[in-house]
């Protein structure tokens, strides 16, 4: 989990189910040069995952205008993701969305990326993993927490951000707004503007 952050993402090659509801076998490494959020949930037809599914589909267009791609990742096979997908949204499924779903049946994904449960199933794991495959930020929830999309977005944000001008982003940072310079001047300047007072 977060022990990963700052190491190379873990690699893997899996049948995934594609956008048009084709088979494939997904190499993560493929996504080299590109931003990639990677998110594992415990089951299809469950309860919780298919908002946050629905929910990631629904922000996937902004993802990409950011140069970042989304991939889920659960325990089931290919052909129950399939079977998700085909089942409509007010019945319990999911539709069709448009990024690939990941079958792990052997577990040996969720293992790798610390998310793995004793029943079998994964924790709500999300990893941010930039252009050269290194995870630079990573979240795990109970799985009665949903996570919250916006802020999967802000993070990308901030990385591009930190990547583009070197400089560090602070709390609450959003885009659009001043970032640290990463020196003790730099905290002293961003703190005089924008610091709470303190008596």
């Amino acid at each position: 989990m977060s022990f990963l952050v700052t190491k190379e993402a873990p690699d893997f090659i899996a049948t995934a189910v594609m956008g048009d509801n084709s088979f494939a076998r997904f190499n993560l490494s493929s996504m080299r040069g590109m931003y990639v959020i990677l998110f594992f949930y415990p089951l299809d037809f469950t309860f919780v995952c298919p908002s946050e599914i629905l929910a990631f589909e629904e922000a996937l267009d902004k993802f990409r205008e950011r140069e970042t791609e989304v991939v889920g990742v659960s325990v089931d096979s290919e052909y129950t993701h399939l079977a998700w997908k085909k089942t409509a949204v007010d019945q319990g499924g999911i539709g069709q969305i448009r990024y690939p779903l990941v079958s792990d049946l052997k577990k040996n994904i969720a293992r790798d990326y610390g998310v793995l449960l004793s029943d079998g199933t994964a924790l709500r794991g999300l990893f941010l993993i930039d252009k050269e495959g290194i995870i630079r930020h990573c979240v795990v929830n109970d799985n009665a927490l949903g996570r919250s999309i916006p802020e999967a977005l802000r993070m990308v944000d901030a990385l591009r951000f930190h990547e583009k001008s070197g400089n560090v982003c602070p709390a609450n940072w959003e885009e659009g707004r001043q970032g640290m310079k990463p020196t003790t001047d730099g905290v002293v300047d961003y703190l005089s503007k924008f610091g709470k007072k303190r008596n």
